[in-house]
């Protein structure tokens, strides 16, 4: 299962568009679904994601959508949470994001907000946000680069690949007795 992570956008008011890397990137490596943390701002951007791929999407706190506030999906044994972020102070707080996690039994728990991309592993879990696809500033930054997340997950076997810019880090963790665990 090939999952694009991916939010931030702040289309209209901060960006006119999903930067072109990003989309070709998208369609050459052809998802089996996209992971939106939100801040879309506009059903236009979400409509575009759901014409690349099947779509879950939470909401943002820039959203007006009719959006949940939270989604659950599971892929083979592994739990996946998606949630913005919004209400997390500071942003981020890996101890905060972690009750989330614990609410949502997650292994992987995905989430916004910072605009900041991280991986981070704590509790047996791996946190994942992609940070801001557009590089506009948010409410912890004055801007910072364009970028989204690939996650492959084949069987236990759990690769991260972040792309920043276009440049792409990749990272390679296992799905092992209930935790994730760096390989």
């Amino acid at each position: 299962m090939k999952i694009v992570v991916i939010g931030d956008f702040h289309i209209p008011s901060r960006a006119k568009k999903i930067p072109d890397w990003i989309v070709r990137k998208i369609i050459e490596e052809k998802p089996d679904m996209i992971a939106c943390t939100g801040d879309l701002e506009s059903e236009d951007t979400l409509s575009f994601l759901h014409s690349l791929a099947k779509t879950k999407c939470v909401s943002g706190n820039m959203d007006w959508l009719d959006l949940p506030d939270h989604q659950e999906f599971e892929v083979g044994d592994i739990r996946i949470g998606l949630i913005h972020g919004k209400g997390i102070v500071p942003r981020g707080d890996i101890n905060q994001l972690n009750r989330f996690a614990e609410m949502m039994r997650a292994n992987i728990l995905i989430h916004g907000h910072t605009h900041k991309l991280s991986t981070e592993l704590a509790y047996g879990r791996l946190f994942v946000n992609p940070g801001t696809a557009t590089g506009v500033w948010g409410g912890a930054t004055g801007g910072e680069p364009q970028s989204f997340i690939i996650i492959e997950i084949n069987g236990k076997h759990i690769i991260v690949r972040k792309f920043v810019d276009e440049k792409e880090v990749v990272e390679r963790y296992e799905y092992r007795d209930g935790s994730v665990r760096p390989v």
